[in-house]
Parts: C-alpha cells; sequence; structure tokens
C-alpha cells in the first residue's frame, strides 16, 4: 500500500494548516457555526418530503412511482445545484454562493406550501434542490478554509451532522404538525432561514475577497472541473464520486422512503415518523463518533466500518425483527449511512488543494447527486412492482456494502494520510 510523502515535491504553497490568527478565531468559528446552522437547514428540507409523502399521496392520489418522480426532482436540482455552485465558491467565493444558495431555497420550498398539485410543487421542489445543493459543498469548502488542516476532517465531520439534526427537526415538528394542520406548514418553516439565516450570514460570513489560507500552487491555474478529470487526480475523483453515488442512494432513499414504508408494513403514522427519528438521531451520533474515529483511525478506514456498519444493520431488516430490534437497526443504519457520506466530505476536503476543493466537493456532491436522484424513483418502482418494502431495504443496504468496497480500494490504492499540499506528488507516483 502506497503512502503520501511528507511534503510536496513538484509544488511550493504557502502552509494551509497554520491556524487563523488569535484575533480572528472568534470571527472564524462564527462563521463555521452559521455555516452549519446552514447544513441544519438543507437537513430539514431534504427529510421533510419523507414526512408528507403519505399524505401527498392521499391528497393528490399519487402511486409509488409517481411519489418517487416527485420526491427525485428535488435531487436532480440538487445534483445540478453543486455542480455549479461548487465551481461558483472556488471563482466567486463562498459567502455570496452560500448566502444565494439559501434565498433560492428558502423562497421555492415555501412556494412548495402553496403548491395545488403535484406538478407545480414538483417544479418547486426541482427549484429548491438548486439551492440545496449549492448549500453543503460551499459551506464545507468555506469551514475548511476557516480551520487549521489538523482539524479539517473532524471539522468537515461535525459540518454534516447538521444534516441528520435537521432531518431530525422536521421528523420531531411533523408528528404534531402534520394530523393537526396537514403538510402544508412544514414548508413555509422554510421563511425561518430567509428571516433569519441570510442577515446573520451577511453579516458574520468573511468577505469574498482572497481565499483564506493556502496560496494556489504555482502554475495551477485551472480550477475547472476538467482539473479533476486528468492526472493526477482523475483516479481519485471517480473512485471518491462512485462511493458517493451508492452512499447517496442509500441515504436520501432512506429519508425518502422510510415513514412510507413503516405505514405500508403496518404501522401508524406517529410510530412511522418516530422510526425516521431514530435514522436522524443514528446519524447525528455517527456524526460525532466518526469524526472522532477519523481524526484518530484515518478517514477512509473509518468510513469503511462505517459503511459496512450500514449495510449489515439495513440486510438485518429482512429478518423482520421486532420493534425493539428494529430502532437499534435503524440508529445503527443512521450512524453508518450518514457517518460514511460525512467520512467522504472530510477526505475530500482535505485531499485536494485549496484552489480546486470547493470544485471537488461540488463535482463530488453534484454527481453523486445521481444516486440521491435515482433512490426515489427505484425505490418506488420497486414498490410499484409488488416487490415489497424488503425489496428497497436490500436496494439500500446493497448499496452501503458497495460503498465499503469501493473505499477498501480507495484506501489499498492512496493510502491514509491526506495532506492537500502532498497530494498531487502523491498521486502523480500512482
Amino acid at each position: 500500500m502506497a503512502t503520501a510523502p511528507t511534503a510536496p515535491t513538484t509544488t511550493r504553497t504557502l502552509s494551509s494548516s497554520a491556524a487563523p490568527p488569535p484575533r480572528s478565531r472568534r470571527a472564524a468559528l462564527a462563521a463555521v457555526i452559521t455555516a452549519w446552522l446552514f447544513v441544519v437547514f438543507d437537513g430539514y428540507d431534504l427529510i421533510v418530503y419523507g414526512t408528507v409523502q403519505a399524505r401527498l399521496r392521499e391528497e393528490w392520489s399519487l402511486d409509488s412511482a409517481q411519489a418517487g418522480t416527485v420526491g427525485s426532482v428535488a435531487f436532480l436540482g440538487m445534483m445540478l445545484g453543486a455542480l455549479g455552485a461548487g465551481r461558483l465558491s472556488d471563482a466567486l467565493g463562498r459567502k455570496r454562493t452560500i448566502i444565494g444558495s439559501a434565498v433560492v431555497l428558502s423562497i421555492f420550498t415555501t412556494l412548495c406550501a402553496l403548491a395545488p398539485g403535484p406538478v407545480p410543487f414538483a417544479v418547486f421542489r426541482f427549484l429548491a434542490g438548486l439551492g440545496l445543493g449549492g448549500l453543503v459543498p460551499s459551506a464545507n469548502a468555506l469551514a475548511a478554509d476557516l480551520v487549521p488542516q489538523r482539524w479539517r476532517a473532524g471539522v468537515a465531520t461535525l459540518m454534516m451532522s447538521g444534516v441528520p439534526i435537521g432531518g431530525s427537526i422536521a421528523a420531531l415538528l411533523g408528528i404534531p404538525v402534520i394530523p393537526a394542520w396537514g403538510w402544508r406548514p412544514m414548508f413555509a418553516f422554510a421563511l425561518v432561514a430567509l428571516v433569519v439565516l441570510v442577515p446573520l450570514a451577511w453579516r458574520v460570513l468573511p468577505g469574498d475577497g482572497p481565499r483564506t489560507g493556502a496560496a494556489r500552487p504555482l502554475g495551477a491555474s485551472r480550477t475547472g472541473f476538467g482539473t479533476l478529470l486528468r492526472a493526477p487526480f482523475l483516479l481519485v475523483t471517480t473512485l471518491f464520486t462512485l462511493t458517493t453515488v451508492v452512499t447517496l442512494m442509500a441515504w436520501y432513499g432512506l429519508g425518502t422512503w422510510l415513514p412510507n414504508l413503516m405505514e405500508i408494513a403496518g404501522y401508524d403514522l406517529g410510530s412511522a415518523l418516530t422510526f425516521a427519528l431514530a435514522l436522524n438521531l443514528g446519524a447525528v451520533a455517527g456524526s460525532v463518533v466518526t469524526a472522532w474515529a477519523g481524526d484518530r483511525f484515518g478517514t477512509v478506514p473509518t468510513s469503511i466500518v462505517a459503511a459496512g456498519l450500514a449495510g449489515l444493520a439495513l440486510l438485518a431488516l429482512l429478518t423482520q425483527p421486532p420493534v425493539a430490534a428494529v430502532y437499534v437497526i435503524l440508529v445503527l443504519a443512521g450512524v453508518g449511512t450518514h457517518g460514511t457520506q460525512a467520512l467522504i466530505i472530510a477526505a475530500v476536503a482535505t485531499y485536494y488543494p485549496q484552489h480546486v476543493r470547493g470544485t471537488a466537493l461540488g463535482f463530488a456532491l453534484g454527481v453523486g447527486r445521481i444516486g440521491a436522484v435515482a433512490a426515489p424513483q427505484v425505490g418506488g418502482l420497486l414498490l410499484a412492482a409488488g416487490l415489497g418494502v424488503g425489496s428497497n431495504f436490500l436496494l439500500f443496504g446493497g448499496c452501503a456494502v458497495v460503498a465499503a468496497l469501493l473505499l477498501t480500494a480507495i484506501w489499498r490504492r492512496f493510502g491514509v494520510t491526506y495532506e492537500a499540499d502532498a497530494r498531487p506528488a502523491a498521486l502523480a507516483a500512482h
């Protein structure tokens, strides 16, 4: 197994591991926390459709395949948004990209609450997805810019804890709100981001001048997607992207279908939403556990274990375990699926040099959204074909197992050392 040299041999950069100046640490912390709050909002919007899906199907007479299509359009928007925003965050600045993404997400999610039917609802979800996809890569790129190199893996993983926390808020809010007032208030909640978070971000996020931290390596003038798809980054970009595809298929497939799957299996809405809550709370715990383990044992080795755990847990649902065991299984599935994706983001954020970091994150999360786009549609088609809820658990569990195998290939090929300044020389050796 090859490992990276500890110093670059073909590039010269300023150190990216230096801590921010003491007088700027408080401002950097405020900016990272604000970026994390946007990720929380991102997570809420990702899971909210799953919490209301059963009510939408009743009101608009949607079958499983149609409901899956409606669920997929937001992820299609996310894919395009992540690809565009990752590039824009490197070219125009993190602050503008984060705020612009949040405004788009908030406005069109709120409009979903006013949708008179499934077609305008799907259009609004697609447009909201453009902002949804832009927030995570931009927020993670900003956080990586503001913290020392040695903290990046942990901070990137903890940043992603905002996704399941937002999902948990959606599930908790849905338990009292949906039976009493229906599904529309769940989307109107998006106004909070527009009224509260956007003004806060305008005040505390750093300006969009020169990048914070490391300078661009000499001769590295190109920062587009083409840089990622040629030597020395082609192979590792391909492997990270494929891993993201299958991991997001498992995570967003569960986020979209779990409450409805549990209702189909015979549970009432309240119980179904508590299962979704268990999944998201497991993901919150997974963010903390994997942040610690990733820093101690390496992001990729830890993600292999997390993905394998998720796969085994989801496949265990095929045995129709008792209710208490289902809660444990879903907590473990949350730890594994979301923990794996958080670790992948942490690895990407520290693997690439700063001048392409946002682009690399946007590419991995953007192209990886193919899995998120496909998951609701494929899950719906499996149900429409009469294959039962077990077919979904088999699909999502199998995706987690494939993710573990792909991560093993990355580990064996490139080793466990992730120092962005050393990567080009190390990759060139392969």
